[in-house]
Parts: C-alpha cells; structure tokens; sequence
C-alpha cells in the first residue's frame, strides 16, 4: 500500500479511498492483537517463536486475561479471538487487491477499455458476466434488493461462475441489509436451501458467503460458531470450518467421487426420499456448539425453527431435527459396544425405526467422522459402521438378525463344521463343544474357522501367538492362546501399550476346559495395520515377555520417549465405566 499509493500511514489508506473508516478501524484492531500475541509469544518461549502451537494456547489466554464463559474455556475464546481476526484480515486483503485490480483496468489503454466493455454483453438475473466473474453494475444494487446478495451466489453457483472481487466487497459492505426481513423473505430461504443442497459445489459457495460475512448473519446460529474452536484431541478444525468441510465431503460422496473409500454412503445418497433433510442435518449437526446446554439437543431445537423458515416440510424438519439430536449414537455404538451381540443391534434398531433413517444416519456418520481431521477415518471405523449397519437393516426388514439365540448357536456351529470338513467328525464334535454361546454369537465364521485351525496347530503349546495385518480394515488383529488365569488379558494389553499401540477392539472368551482365546485388534500411532514383519515379531516378543514377567508395563512405559506436545496439553484422569 505504500509503494502503490505513496501513503506514509495505514489511515492514509481511507484519505485515497482504499479503505472506508470502519475498515480502518478493523485494521487497527487486528494490527495491535497481533503484535500483542507475537509479542507474548515471545515472552512465554524465550525466543522467536512464530507458532502458536497447542501446548502453548492455554498459558497465552491466561495471559492475556480471557476467562472462562457461557460454556466456553479461556483458551477457546483466545482462539475464537484469533480465528475472528484472521478472518478480518482476510476480508482487509480481499478488499485490498479488489482496488488495486479495479485500479490496473484503469490504467488500460481506452481501446482495450471500450473492448471490454462491448465484450460484457452477458446478463444473468441482474448480473453481468465478466471474464467468467459474476460483476454489477450499479453500487446500490444489494440496497434496493437485499435478496440479491443470497442471488449472487445462488447465480455463480448454478452458472458454475466466480464472484468478482469488487462484488465481494460490496457484499461485505451490505452486510446491514442482511436482516430479519431478509431472513424472513420466501425467495431469499429458498435460495439458500438451493445452494446447501445443491449437486454443483456447495462447499465453495457456503465457504464464500462465510468468508464475506453472509452466512453468519442468514442463519445467526451459524454465526455464533464462526472460529469456534474445540480444545480437545480430536478436533483439528473450528466448528465452521468443519460443518463447510462435511457439506462438501457429503457432496463428494453423493458424487462417486471416493466411491473406493465409501462405497455403502454412496450407494445410500442414490436411495434417499430427501437429499435436503440430509444436506441440512450435516449444515446443522454441531451448530450448537459452545453452549452450556448439549449440542445435540440444542442443535434439533435451531432445526425445528430454521427448517421451516427455509421452506421445508414438517415430515423434513422432524427428520432433520431427529438426525442432529442422535448424530453421535451410531458411531458411539459401533465403536464402543459390541455389535456382534443381538440386544446391542436391536436396541439401536429401536432408537432409528426405520431404513430411511438408518441410511441418512449412517451417511451424516461417515461425512462427520471423515470431516474432523486427517487421519480420524480409518478403514476399521468404515468396517464397524458397515456392520452395524448391516445388522441393523436386517433386524429393522425381520432378517436374520431377529434369529432367537439358540437358533443362531446352532446356526454358527453348523456353518463350522461345513467348514471343518477334513476334520473327523469327532473332532469337530470335541472342537464345537468347548465354546460357550457368546463365542458363537459374536464370532463370524471366518474367524472361527481361523481359530479352530490355530488351535489344533498350536495345542501342545503353552503359549502362542497369532498375528494378523488386516490393511483393509487399518487394524492387525492379534490372537492369544494359554492357559487361562487372572490378570491374563491385562498384561496382554499392557504389552501393547508399552509399544505404543492403539486398542481399538477386543475380544475375551475363556473354553469349557480352562484355555483363554483373547483377541485385540491393534493400529499404529497413526492409526494404521502393523504390517512389517520386524514390528510383529517384536510385538510377539514384547507379550512373550510381559506374560513371563520380564517387563512390567507401567515402568516400561513410564520410559518411553514423552507424547507428542499436543496431548502434552491435557491432563486426562482414568476413567472406568461398566454398564449391563
């Protein structure tokens, strides 16, 4: 700015007309925040740290005085602040290369101009079309009708069309027309729900009237999470910028275009009775986040105001409301009970009635899981949400999953020993009676066959070991096969801990005669299968020795190299639940 318009202070900027006052003042504000954080950045590190890292977020709030509020953490007003200013910064920028662009077509010869200007012949609903950019052509256009700023983008997302950067502007300097009667006007909410649910590019076109101001004020719950950020471990992003990246996940979805990574949502969006309820229950699924109330149960109450607003049905709406309020059973089921037990399924079935909310859940769990960060998605969450699944439309369609147990039993051996058929049938017999009911409940067949074959190599063994990568599923399951007796399967798990590993699943079963057959399933830090063959030979070795007694866990632990800083941030109590 100095160099173009020769100005010795950033207020210069308003006297030549880069920026108006309130501009300047935003400006202003942001320049002093920043130089406070950088400077307190310095301050706390002893050096010149650039990086506002995670373990650093907590202690700088505390010292720049933000303090717990309305359900919100210290650190996460600190952020909020500091998203917000970023975002202001950017709206600054978009301004600021606006002019200098408007400023380089001036300095054009008068032939290139007036060439120009007979090329700009396109009209579409009041807008020009220039160079491919949706323009206007009067500065009071949004005045005299505020609905086009929601046609601006309805047009450029149906046109395939990018907004020029000196409307954008505009845009953000109308933002007071964005009121309660626009937000009450017919055309205005059917716009809008035409642009979240559209089949073109949601995501784009939601991100930009985000970043010009718009859709914070069109639907001020929205507004309300804007830079909200969650200082946990597993959320990466703020709360808007994650509901953006679910719409446009879900959009990629509908569209085949991760078919390989999610073949069943895809499948699912083809079947639905309603794309809208599904597109605004991943719009509306966190937008209550921050609040003292549940964000669920807060998030079905905005639903059942702002779904009839934008035009939708009472059936839409309770769906909508429905899938927002339960958007986390489905993957906290799948993931925390065991689904291969018949009263876990039939107490979710119970919970979503019917198949069309079972493919509408099952599709907002995958884009909502998928839309948290790089890396949270795994092939063995895709595994245990396709079972549930599964399970649950055959129990909601009076399939095999509504078998009464001791058929199921008798059904699971029988599949077995079709399976065992080089085996004596003696053996099968002594083989099928020395599990228990849960085992065969819980169990496929494929893995029972595993195990059987095992076991009968393994017999004269005191101790073995199984080790399996399953890179489809991002899992290595692991099988142990001993003498039963007490404390087994924690030294178990405790020699996985000392490598490091994540337990995502596990299985315990103990025979008729006294053998244990415990099974965890096991990723890597990053969340991968262990696959190389040196790494599972070192975990076998390193059970082999846990279960001998060579090396007790919590030392072995207690000396491993300290977590990453991230996790360094929290202090997590353990926790223990049991529930029948």
């Amino acid at each position: 700015a100095k160099y173009v318009y020769r100005v010795k202070q950033p207020s210069d900027l308003v006297k030549v007309g880069v920026f108006t006052k309130e501009e300047y003042q935003t400006f202003r504000k942001a320049e002093n925040f920043l130089w406070a954080v950088r400077c307190e950045l310095h301050f706390l590190t002893g050096r010149a740290e650039e990086r506002i890292t995670f373990d650093l977020q907590t202690e700088m709030a505390k010292r720049l005085g933000y303090q717990e509020h309305r359900g919100l953490k210290a650190v996460e007003r600190f952020m909020k602040h500091y998203f917000l200013v970023a975002k202001d910064v950017g709206d600054l920028t978009r301004i600021f290369c606006a002019v200098l662009e408007d400023q380089e077509k001036k300095k054009r010869p008068s032939i290139g101009r007036f060439m120009q200007a007979m090329r700009r012949k396109k009209v579409i609903r009041g807008f020009t079309v220039e160079t491919g950019r949706l323009s206007v052509s009067n500065p009071a256009f949004f005045e005299k009708d505020p609905v086009n700023i929601i046609r601006l983008f309805h047009v450029a997302d149906q046109h395939g069309l990018d907004i020029h950067p000196d409307v954008l502007k505009l845009v953000t300097r109308s933002l007071k027309y964005v009121d309660a009667s626009l937000r009450r006007n017919e055309e205005a909410n059917r716009l809008f729900l035409e642009i979240l649910a559209s089949k073109k590019t949601p995501e784009i076109t939601l991100r930009l009237m985000n970043e010009a101001g718009v859709l914070g004020r069109f639907v001020p719950d929205f507004g309300r999470i804007v830079a909200l950020m969650q200082f946990n471990m597993y959320h990466h992003y703020t709360a808007d910028e994650h509901l953006l990246r679910a719409i446009g996940i879900l959009s990629e979805v509908e569209k085949g275009k991760q078919r390989d990574e999610y073949p069943l949502a895809h499948e699912l969006m083809g079947k639905l009775k309603s794309r809208n309820a599904l597109y605004m229950s991943v719009f509306l699924h966190d937008i209550a986040k921050g609040r003292d109330e549940d964000h669920s149960d807060a998030g079905a109450a905005i639903a059942r105001r702002l779904c009839p607003r934008l035009g939708m049905s009472e059936g839409e709406t309770e769906t909508v409301a429905w899938l927002v309020q339960n958007h986390l059973v489905m993957s906290d089921v799948a993931q925390r009970r065991d689904i291969a037990d018949p009263r876990t399924v039939r107490d979710f079935a119970d919970l979503v009635q019917g198949p069309e909310r079972l493919r509408m859940l099952y599709v907002l769990t995958v884009v909502d899981i998928k839309a948290v960060g790089p890396g949270v998605w795994n092939g063995w969450k895709g595994q245990l949400l396709r079972q549930l699944y599964f399970e649950t439309e055959a129990l909601l369609q009076g399939g095999e999953s509504a078998l009464n147990r001791k058929a199921r039993v008798v059904e699971a051996k029988e599949a077995l020993a079709a399976r065992l058929s080089d085996w004596s049938k003696a053996a099968v017999d002594r083989y099928l009676r020395r599990h228990g009911d849960a085992y065969w409940l819980s169990t496929g067949t494929d893995m029972q066959e595993r195990h059987a074959r095992f076991i009968e190599e393994v017999k004269d063994e005191p101790l073995a070991i199984a080790a399996a990568p399953e890179p489809t599923r991002a899992v290595t399951a692991l099988t142990l096969y001993t003498q039963d007796h007490p404390g087994l399967f924690a030294r178990f798990a405790g020699a996985c801990a000392v490598l490091g590993m994540n337990i995502v699943d596990a299985k315990i079963f103990t025979t008729r005669d006294g053998m244990a057959l415990d099974m965890l399933w096991v990723q890597d830090p990053d969340g991968t299968a262990i696959r190389e063959e040196r790494r599972i030979r070192r975990l076998e070795d390193m059970i082999r020795k846990v279960l001998a007694g060579e090396v007790l866990p919590p030392d072995a632990i207690e000396s491993r190299q300290r977590r990453e800083r991230r996790a360094d941030a929290f202090t997590v109590a353990p926790q223990v639940f049991i529930d029948n």
